[in-house]
């Protein structure tokens, strides 16, 4: 069960990090369309996983390499957009998030029977 401040964080961080992606994703990540679609923050507010869909799907695996290798440029525009709000920026660790496939995948098991 997330906290309050927890929830807040999350929300903060998944904005500003939606918008980070918004601009960067043209130079940085070839051209893929990048959405956060959570962010989960740990009690102690020093970690920040986040999970993100990446459109299309092809060499999904590059661009998240990619992402992490400008893990530290990433947390540092994050920074500089919540730094009178947050005391410390939480280390960031990125994910792909597969719920989507996982849902159409179902939906396809339902229809085929």
């Amino acid at each position: 069960m997330e906290s309050t401040r927890q929830q807040k964080i999350s929300r903060l961080l998944q904005k500003e990090l939606a918008d980070i992606f918004q601009k960067e994703s043209r130079t940085m990540f070839m051209g893929k369309m990048i959405s956060v679609t959570t962010v989960r923050v740990t009690p102690d507010l020093g970690m920040a996983k986040s999970y993100l869909s990446i459109f299309p799907t092809d060499g999904i695996r590059e661009v998240l390499k990619e992402i992490r290798i400008a893990n530290p440029k990433i947390r540092y525009l994050l920074g500089r957009r919540v730094g009178k709000q947050i005391r410390v920026i939480p280390q960031l660790e990125f994910y792909i998030d597969d719920s989507l496939d996982y849902i159409e995948k179902i939906d396809d098991l339902l229809k085929s029977e």
